[in-house]
């Protein structure tokens, strides 16, 4: 029998925390008894240049070691980048798409011609008014739980308060719930 693996594709720009929103879905698999494996795509990144990070998340060893071309999930934290990137290159018919946006999913899904799941949420918003800066990877994560079954908001919370202490992990926190809250999925 082949292995299962949940593959997810975070689309981001440098400084926008993809690479460690990554790694916080990836320790909370694992604190959950899976496991994963999380990594970024570098080249010549810079603060503000598109790039991706990958996560993939199984019941059993993961042996892959490439990046990830045909994702379970993707995931945009910039809502400008799918005028400049394929965000959903590769994307399984069925797969789900999380992105920071005001706009409704099925606006998201007819724009993008995406045939599965849709989650939007204004996570640029939630990160100004709860961590003081636009850097929406833990409110995105807020997104992907509500979306995407296969981690407790918990464990996202503990994980990030793992990476982030003190104020700045209750702020991190509350920026998750707040997103979990009002993201809206179609599909």
């Amino acid at each position: 029998m082949p292995q299962k693996i949940l593959e997810v594709r975070w689309h981001g720009r440098g400084g926008q925390g993809a690479v460690t929103a990554a790694t916080i879905l990836a320790k909370a698999a694992i604190s959950e008894g899976k496991w994963a494996q999380a990594f970024p795509a570098f080249g010549p990144e810079r603060r503000g240049a598109p790039l991706q990070a990958f996560t993939r998340i199984s019941d059993s060893p993961i042996t892959i070691r490439s990046e990830v071309y045909q994702p379970d999930i993707i995931v945009v934290l910039d809502p400008t980048l799918p005028k400049t990137v394929d965000v959903k290159s590769g994307l399984k018919a069925e797969g789900v798409a999380v992105f920071n946006s005001v706009k409704k999913p099925a606006d998201v899904k007819n724009e993008l011609k995406i045939g599965g799941k849709v989650a939007t949420v204004n996570a640029t918003k939630i990160a100004i008014e709860t961590l003081g800066k636009p850097i929406t990877n833990t409110a995105i994560l807020g997104a992907f739980v509500k979306a995407v079954n296969i981690v407790k908001i918990d464990s996202i919370i503990d994980a990030t308060k793992e990476i982030f202490s003190g104020d700045a992990g209750t702020k991190n926190a509350n920026a998750i719930k707040r997103a979990y809250e009002e993201t809206n999925v179609e599909g």
